[in-house]
């Protein structure tokens, strides 16, 4: 019996369990048979034809993947919203095309990278589903792009493909702490209490399935099987996701009321060019990013070009960004802006920088 055939055994299993308190120890058993074999199913292949690779190279300051439906206008949204030349470039994947564009917003390039293909079996592995997912993993956003006539079959059919291919939309790591160790079986321990179906006899069963006889388990957060297991797997991503309802000039104005009220959703009408910038807005919150400035001693500062760095980014990385030698040769810093308790700030390489500041760097 081939994986495909065994993950759909289990599927058929799970569904014909009815969900009790009985069953539960059974139920979280099944889920971690199924992450297992879907993991093994999306494992690449050990030889590789020649011209099989897929690679498309990761440019700008952050990348957003779109994914969705053929109907829902991504290709209108990409053209809208970044430069046309970019859109001239293409990656074949045998029928599948990965197109990339470039958004510019005040002086930062995001790379939009359109997949088409993540929907069309990639959870099975099929075709060159496995390169498709190896992109959208690398995306710092998602943008999951429906018909705002019929959002609520796509959104669950996208979620549902994401998910199975280990990507957690607008959702953080668990706070678990794992590790494999040589011998001394399973230590396993939690400093809240646990409500949600998983205990130490849970953790126990699905690390025996696993064959993981020796580890140390710490739960510092109340969570569920899946959670234990995608923390288990290790190769689980943790993506934030713009729902983006495109075609809002055809539905009622009720209904475009609604969709704008849901979490993190933003509307839109690329025909109509509606809310696209507000989109663009959106993009980049989401994203984390943040614009530095520098000033050389001596100067005004330079504000016609930021540096574009994540939120929570040090002195020591925007050294980084401007050149790798440069923290080595670093003596102190002087920041201007919300991050200085006074303007200017003396500080070092772990300052941490806010949006908007200005840094001066001094140098041995």
């Amino acid at each position: 019996m081939g994986i495909t055939e065994k993950i759909a055994e289990i599927e058929a299993e799970m569904a014909r369990t009815q969900k009790n308190k009985a069953t539960e120890y059974h139920v979280g058993l099944l889920r971690g048979k199924l992450a297992r074999l879907r993991a093994q199913l999306l494992e690449p292949p050990k030889a590789s034809a020649k011209g099989e690779g897929f690679e498309v190279v990761k440019s700008g300051s952050a990348r957003a993947c779109m994914v969705g439906f053929p109907s829902a206008g991504k290709s209108s949204l990409l053209a809208k919203i970044t430069k046309t030349e970019s859109q001239v470039a293409s990656y074949e994947f045998t029928t599948l095309t990965a197109i990339p564009g470039v958004l510019e917003y005040d002086g930062a390039e995001i790379q939009i990278l359109d997949l088409p293909g993540i929907i069309q079996g990639a959870s099975q592995g099929k075709g060159r589903g496995r390169q498709v997912i190896a992109v959208a993993k690398t995306a710092d956003l998602i943008l999951m792009v429906m018909d705002a006539g019929k959002p609520g079959q796509q959104k669950e059919q996208l979620e549902a493909e994401l998910e199975a291919v280990g990507i957690r939309l607008n959702r953080k790591r668990p706070d678990i702490t794992f590790k494999v160790k040589s011998g001394g079986g399973v230590s396993y321990n939690s400093t809240v209490k646990q409500t949600r179906g998983f205990d130490d006899k849970m953790c126990y069963n699905i690390l025996h399935d696993y064959k993981i006889h020796n580890a140390d388990v710490l739960l510092r957060e109340d969570i569920t099987v899946d959670d234990f297991i995608d923390v288990v797997l290790g190769n689980r991503k943790y993506i934030r996701c713009l729902y983006v309802y495109n075609k809002i000039d055809s539905i009622s104005l009720e209904t475009v009321d609604e969709l704008a009220h849901r979490d993190h959703a933003v509307v839109i009408s690329c025909a109509a060019e509606l809310n696209l910038d507000y989109l663009k807005d959106r993009i980049w919150s989401e994203l984390g990013l943040i614009r530095v400035y520098t000033k050389r001693k001596g100067e005004l500062p330079g504000f016609a070009e930021a540096l574009i760095l994540r939120e929570g980014s040090t002195v020591e990385q925007a050294c980084d960004s401007i050149h790798r030698t440069l923290a080595e040769q670093f003596r102190y810093g002087l920041v201007w802006g919300q991050s200085a308790k006074h303007k200017p700030q003396r500080v070092g390489l772990t300052h941490v920088l806010g949006e908007g500041d200005v840094l001066s760097i001094i140098t041995k």
